[in-house]
């Protein structure tokens, strides 16, 4: 899903955006009418669903909503999660999963809004011999310990009653893991393109499964912490409604979107083609996903999800949660 750089790798920090303008006031939407623009620091890693805050920032939707957007870049997840627990940041991105191993009682953190999932990006290629998942039992199955692909490959062997621990595991960069799988090294690899393409085109390989199988599993999610959502709520709702304008006008502006979002992403996703490319692996989440996904009460939405991360998280003994995954939803935020 990632090719060279994941969601959990790399520490790195740089400053991606600039300080927008003055918004006016019908733009503030409860804010006060003579105050500058709200400002607000999203933090995230480079990843192609990401790419919709450059379109809000370069079309002017954080401005026409109140708000001065800094976007910066946090690679490693062990570094965003704590700057944003400590205050330094207000919302970092990150999938789902990812979340539970930083929420405490003393800081609390809470779910705004979905803003991309997998929808085939993510997979698992094998030996033709395998033919379901209950066929990895015993075999090498090469991923990257720790990360969304390792969450992937937890809840799959679950549902087919094993654990990780019924699997070889070799702990590998998505990309190696890929590499490994197509020089033979390995019996599968949980990895993402160019990987999956690569892998089922060797006569040893195919594809066993892909994240189009989970939808609503590897999803990528807004955070921040209970404190900052009860101080600073107006700008939470302002940076949906931003987020949701972004995601509309790339549906009907797709190759110029590319374009903007590429520029801003950057990295290894520079190249438009290859941001497009990628970006067919993966579904942004509009006002109407996100009203479904969102809700609590769904069954099928991210209260599952959060369930099926506490599950295997606690189980691996990661950690230990003692809030409501329903709880752990900001209300309010998607309308």
């Amino acid at each position: 899903m990632k090719q060279f750089l994941s969601r959990l790798r790399g520490p790195a920090l740089a400053l991606l955006a600039a300080f927008g303008g003055l918004a006016s006031p019908a733009a503030f939407g409860g804010f006060a009418s003579t105050a500058s623009a709200a400002e607000l620091t999203v933090a995230h890693s480079t990843w192609v669903g990401y790419g919709p805050l450059y379109i809000a920032k370069e079309k002017g939707f954080f401005k026409d909503e109140g708000l001065d957007v800094k976007l910066v870049l946090m690679e490693d997840v062990k570094t965003r999660m704590p700057a944003l627990t400590a205050g330094r940041i207000d919302v970092a991105v990150t999938t789902v999963d990812a979340v539970l191993g930083f929420t405490s009682a003393d800081r609390p953190l809470t779910y705004l809004f979905a803003v991309d999932d997998s929808r085939g990006g993510d997979g698992i290629v094998a030996n033709k011999a395998i033919k379901d998942i209950a066929g990895l039992k015993g075999k090498k199955v090469a991923f990257t310990e720790g990360s969304v692909s390792q969450f992937f490959l937890s809840v799959l062997l679950k549902d087919a009653g094993l654990s990780v621990k019924d699997v070889e595991a070799l702990n590998m960069t998505a990309g190696d893991a890929g590499a490994a799988f197509v020089a033979g090294k390995v019996d599968a690899a949980v990895t993402w393109e160019p990987w999956l393409s690569r892998g089922k085109a060797t006569s040893h390989g195919a594809l066993l499964v892909d994240s189009s199988a989970k939808p609503g599993l590897i999803t990528d999610v807004m955070v921040t912490t209970k404190a900052k959502l009860e101080a600073r709520r107006p700008e939470m709702v302002a940076l949906y409604r931003a987020w949701s304008k972004a995601v509309d006008w790339q549906k009907t502006h797709a190759k110029e979107a590319d374009a903007i979002m590429a520029k801003g992403v950057g990295g290894w996703l520079e190249d438009p083609a290859v941001f497009a490319e990628t970006r067919a692996g993966i579904a942004f989440y509009d006002s109407a996903m996100n009203a479904a996904f969102m809700d609590p009460a769904k069954p099928d939405g991210i209260v599952a999800t959060i369930a099926n991360a506490r599950t295997l998280g606690e189980a691996a003994g990661l950690f230990k949660l003692d809030a409501d995954p329903a709880a752990m939803v900001a209300a309010g935020i998607v309308k």
